[in-house]
C-alpha cells in the first residue's frame, strides 16, 4: 500500500515569521466621486473666471482708473458712515425694545411687538420715501408741553435733508430686527444661570451685564454680523434719495460718461471688499465670545492652514518610509 507524502510539512510550506513589532497597514478609502466632483467644480469656476477677465465689455481699464477716483472714495466713506451710524443707533433702540419685551409690564411688552411688527411688515423702501415725504404731513415740528402750547418750531423741510432721512429711516428699520436679535440672544441663556445669580445676590442689572449678555454674545454675534453686512448693501438704497452714497456716485459718473458695465464693477468690487473685512472681523469676535463653550476655541484661517500643511508632510514621510521599508519573508 503507497501513501502519500505528507503535503503540510518540509521547508516549503513554512509560512515566513511575522513580527509582533510591525503594525498593519491602513489604506485610505479611495474617493472618486469627491474628487470627479471637485475636478468639475474647478473646471466650471476656471471657465466662468476666464470668461470674466478675458470679456472686453467689462473695460477692466476703466475701471482702474476709477477704482480710487475721490468721487467714489467719498461715497464709499458715506457709505461705510452709514453703515456704522445705523448699526449703533439700531442695536441701542433695538436692545431697549428687547428689554421692553421681555418685560413683566404688559404695556410695555405690547409696545415693543407692535413696533416691530410694523416696522418689520413693511418695505424698507417704502419706509424711506415715506419718511422723505413726511413734511407734506407734519409742515412743522415743535417743542413744548404735551397738548399745551409750543416754545419751538421748525419746517419739517429744512430739518430732515436726504442723509438724517436715510439715518432715520434705515435705524427705524434695522432696530426692529435687532430687537428679534437680542431678545432671541438673552432667551437662548438657561434660566438656571439667572437663578443661580439670584441665589448668589446679585442685582438685576449686574445679572444681566456680567452673566446673561456674555453668553448670549454666543447667538447674537452671528445674527448681528449678518445684519451688519445687510446693512453695508442695504445703505445702497438710499441712492433714490439723492444720498451721495458709493452706488449714487458711481451712477453721476456714468450718467456722464455712459460706462455703466465698468462703473458699476467698481461699486461691486468694493462692496466684496468691504464685506470680505467684515466677515474676517465678524469671525474674530465669534472665536472671542466662544470661549468656556468648547476645550479649544475654532482654529483661525491660518492655523487650519498649518494644519493641512503638517498633514500632508506626515502623509509624505508616512509614504517614504513604507516604501523604503525591506520585504520580510522574501526570497534569499
Amino acid at each position: 500500500m503507497v501513501t502519500s507524502p505528507d503535503l503540510t510539512s518540509g521547508p516549503a510550506t513554512k509560512s515566513p515569521p511575522v513580527r509582533a513589532t510591525d503594525p498593519p497597514r491602513i489604506v485610505p478609502r479611495r474617493h472618486a466621486g469627491r474628487w470627479l466632483t471637485a475636478a468639475v467644480a474647478l473646471l466650471v469656476f476656471a471657465m466662468v473666471l476666464n470668461s470674466v477677465i478675458r470679456n472686453d465689455a467689462f473695460q477692466w481699464d476703466v475701471v482702474g482708473r476709477y477704482f480710487t477716483t475721490s468721487a467714489v472714495l467719498d461715497g464709499l466713506l458715506l457709505s461705510l458712515w452709514l453703515t456704522a451710524v445705523v448699526m449703533v443707533l439700531g442695536f441701542l433702540l433695538g436692545t431697549l425694545l428687547a428689554v421692553m419685551r421681555l418685560s413683566a409690564n404688559p404695556v410695555l411688552r405690547t409696545l415693543s411687538w407692535g413696533y416691530v411688527w410694523i416696522f418689520r411688515s413693511t418695505p424698507l423702501l417704502v419706509q424711506l420715501l415715506f419718511w422723505f415725504n413726511i413734511g407734506a404731513l407734519y409742515p412743522t415740528l415743535g417743542l413744548g408741553i404735551p397738548f399745551g402750547p409750543q416754545f419751538l418750531t421748525v419746517k419739517t423741510v429744512n430739518l430732515l435733508g436726504p442723509t438724517l432721512t436715510a439715518v432715520i429711516g434705515l435705524t427705524l428699520h434695522e432696530s426692529a430686527y435687532a430687537a428679534e436679535v437680542v431678545r432671541g440672544g438673552i432667551l437662548s441663556v438657561d434660566s438656571g444661570q439667572t437663578e443661580a445669580a439670584q441665589a448668589l445676590g446679585l442685582s438685576r442689572r449686574r445679572t444681566l451685564r456680567r452673566i446673561v449678555v456674555p453668553q448670549a454674545m454666543r447667538s447674537i454675534v452671528p445674527t448681528a454680523g449678518n445684519m451688519l453686512i445687510g446693512t453695508l448693501k442695504g445703505t445702497s438704497i438710499v441712492s433714490v434719495l439723492a444720498v451721495h452714497d458709493l452706488l449714487y456716485s458711481v451712477q453721476l459718473i456714468y450718467n456722464q460718461t455712459y460706462q455703466i458695465i465698468p462703473l458699476l464693477m467698481v461699486a461691486t468690487l468694493w462692496y466684496i471688499a468691504v464685506t470680505t473685512v467684515l466677515s474676517a472681523g465678524q469671525f474674530y469676535v465669534e472665536r472671542y465670545y466662544a470661549r468656556g463653550n468648547s476645550r479649544a476655541l475654532p482654529p483661525t484661517p491660518l492655523q487650519r492652514l498649518r494644519g493641512h500643511l503638517t498633514a500632508v508632510r506626515l502623509r509624505l514621510s508616512a509614504a517614504t518610509a513604507s516604501d523604503a521599508r525591506p520585504a520580510i519573508g522574501g526570497d534569499r
